[in-house]
């Protein structure tokens, strides 16, 4: 995700004081991080890419409800705001054991 970085701030309240406890009410809810990036140590990072943001529930399935919730609509759509473009990548990952 790309952040405007006049708006970081106040973007990482909103996380912590909004976003992280919408999310862990959800069933099956196991973490969210936030993560900023220090460097590109191999290969090219996406252009202007400052953040990546990592969701994890105990299944697709119920992340799946958590994002098709009104409450996930609202804090997501507030978490957008802050971003300086509305492109992003998502992408799922699956734990290997």
């Amino acid at each position: 995700m790309t952040v405007d970085p006049a708006k970081e701030k106040e973007m990482l309240r909103y996380f912590e004081t909004v976003f992280r406890p919408a999310a862990s009410k959800f069933q099956g809810y196991l973490d969210v991080q936030l993560l900023k990036l220090r460097t590109t140590l191999m290969g090219t990072m996406p252009a202007d890419v400052n953040y990546r943001f990592s969701i994890s529930y105990e299944s697709e399935e119920l992340r799946q409800k958590w994002i098709a919730s009104d409450i996930h609509i609202e804090v997501w759509g507030q978490m957008e705001k802050f971003l300086s473009s509305p492109n992003y990548t998502v992408v799922l990952f699956d734990v290997v054991t």
